[in-house]
């Protein structure tokens, strides 16, 4: 009876002991904290595959997020939703008058350091992501950074041991202290001056060692905990071994890992994007990342963009890129091959218009000498405007292929209607003169079938032109990826050798599209040519 009353107690005794050790662990957690910080709306996605990352690396630290009145509502319920602690902080104002304008707010940062509800934080920019479990820089010193290139601290990865002494000291002395950057950054180095002195953490020292000795007020931190992405792409691989790697920061400024463009230029941000797609629907509609309001953009935007393709045949008419039949094309190849006649199509250029054999010489004095300087002026301002109009709608954070997708139907798009309209004007342009010159029509660009002497249309050249200035510009941005080039620079450089000859093609399609408009329209002054219903040979 004994021996059974000291069993049930000696039971009773360990769940007791480890309940309260359960506590204890907790407790101790819950002193220690991973910080990131949001101005807007525009890093928030940044910091939900931030979150993901950590959480995927087991640790069961607390994850607060400092975001300011510029983040919204929505934006706050989600990250609660993915486990953030938000705490909504003021702003505080940068007092450099000289700074980029984007450095606004960045002395906001400096709060972290009056976090004094945990015992030390590690903070992380909302561009970097945690690739392997970093609770061991809890056990740094009060203070601890990266060392980046010139000598200087880099404020995106921080090991801080908050406390209001220190950082009412910081806020005194904000004013005084310059700061190379204009903003936080710059700060920084200049209060901890002898940062580039301070000796190396190490992950690996024992418990015993570390409570023998002092807590350092400085340290600095491996480039493995701040791996830049900027430093890779010089190089084209990292300074560091890449299995060791725990933390990668995406420092390059026009070039953050949620932009769709981005993952075109940058092979590392493959591995952000992996993230992104594991992450939770924590909200309807926003699993793997996504935006329920940029879906419903995207959605509309390829119904426009559709319905656009759609309409340029019928808009564009017989002067345009769509108006020729590539159907009437394949019946014309098919007469002549049963007739055992020659095939012969020839073009036609503003500087040897009289070599070409199609027309006579009163309709070639016809074609004005600067029709084509203007129409390549007029097909490069289209190119622009397509580009620019293309950039400005679709958005940011949509998935790489999607906005790659949406860019180029918008571009084909908008250029197609711009320059397909351009080249409608000739043709009206060129019937207008046939019209008060009277010359007769030269018909050289048309044939009759045998059977019922039925004219139609017959210029494919036109869909050269137009699928293979298409071809250049999707291939343009695409061949460093497809031969394998991760170096930023030999991207950038053949991405522009791509643009040169696209350039060149261009210039020299639309000089002959918009001579061929203008010869189609003296050969139609008289004849209204009938739309074909099929898309593809309207």
């Amino acid at each position: 009876m004994k021996s059974s009353w000291r069993f049930e107690f000696g039971f009773i005794l360990l769940l007791a002991l480890n309940q309260n050790l359960r506590t204890a662990l907790a407790s101790e957690s819950s002193k220690q904290a991973y910080v990131t910080l949001l101005y807007g709306d525009e890093f928030v996605l940044g910091a939900r595959v931030l979150g993901k990352s950590i959480r995927d690396t087991r640790s069961t630290k607390d994850m607060v997020v400092l975001v300011s009145d510029g983040v919204s509502d929505y934006a706050k319920t989600l990250l609660q939703a993915d486990g953030w602690i938000v705490t909504p902080i003021s702003l505080l104002e940068n007092p450099n008058q000289v700074r980029p304008t984007r450095f606004w707010g960045v002395y906001t940062k400096l709060k972290i350091f009056n976090m004094t509800d945990y015992k030390k934080v590690v903070y992380l920019d909302a561009d970097t992501i945690v690739v392997k479990n970093i609770d061991v820089l809890f056990k740094c010193g009060k203070f601890c950074a990266n060392l980046k290139h010139s000598e200087r601290l880099n404020s995106g990865v921080m090991v801080v041991e908050p406390s209001e002494e220190l950082f009412n000291d910081m806020v005194s002395k904000v004013t005084t202290l310059y700061s190379y950057t204009g903003g936080d950054q710059g700060f920084l180095n200049a209060y901890y001056a002898g940062f580039p002195s301070a000796r190396v953490f190490d992950p690996n020292v024992s418990p015993e060692v570390l409570d023998s000795r002092p807590v350092a007020e400085m340290e600095r931190l491996s480039t493995l905990y701040n791996a830049d992405v900027g430093l890779y792409m010089l190089a084209n691989k990292w300074m560091v071994d890449e299995k060791e790697l725990c933390v990668i920061h995406y420092t390059l400024g026009p070039l953050k890992p949620w932009d769709w463009w981005t993952s075109w230029l940058v092979k590392p941000v493959d591995i952000w994007q992996d993230v992104r797609e594991h992450l939770e629907e924590s909200l309807p509609g926003t699993g793997r990342g996504r935006d329920p309001h940029n879906d419903l953009l995207v959605r509309n935007f390829e119904l426009f963009c559709f319905l656009g393709l759609i309409m340029t045949p019928l808009y564009s008419s017989s002067g345009s890129i769509s108006t020729r039949s590539l159907c009437d094309h394949a019946r014309h190849i098919y007469y002549k091959f049963r007739s055992g006649g020659a095939l012969a199509y020839s073009t036609v250029s503003s500087s040897n218009i009289n070599s070409n054999q199609q027309f006579s010489n009163g309709v070639h004095s016809m074609v004005p000498a600067f029709l084509g300087g203007i129409s390549i002026l007029v097909c490069f301002m289209a190119v622009i405007v397509s580009l620019g109009f293309g950039f400005s709608v679709v958005p940011r954070q949509v998935k790489p292929w999607t906005g790659l997708v949406l860019m180029y139907e918008w571009i084909f798009t908008t250029f197609f209607l711009l320059f397909g309209g351009y080249l409608h004007i000739i043709y009206k342009w060129g019937k207008m003169v046939a019209s008060q010159t009277g010359n007769p029509r030269p018909g050289a660009s048309d044939y009759d079938f045998e059977k019922g002497h039925q004219r139609v249309s017959c210029d494919v050249a036109p869909w050269y032109y137009g699928l293979g200035m298409a071809f250049l510009a999707v291939a343009a941005p695409l061949a460093p990826g497809v031969f394998g080039i991760n170096a930023l620079f030999l991207r950038l450089s053949m991405m522009a050798g791509g643009g040169l000859i696209f350039a060149c093609f261009t210039t020299y399609a639309s000089e002959q599209l918009a001579i061929r408009s203008f010869m189609r329209g003296l050969e139609d002054r008289d004849t209204s040519r009938t739309r074909n219903v099929c898309f593809l040979c309207c």
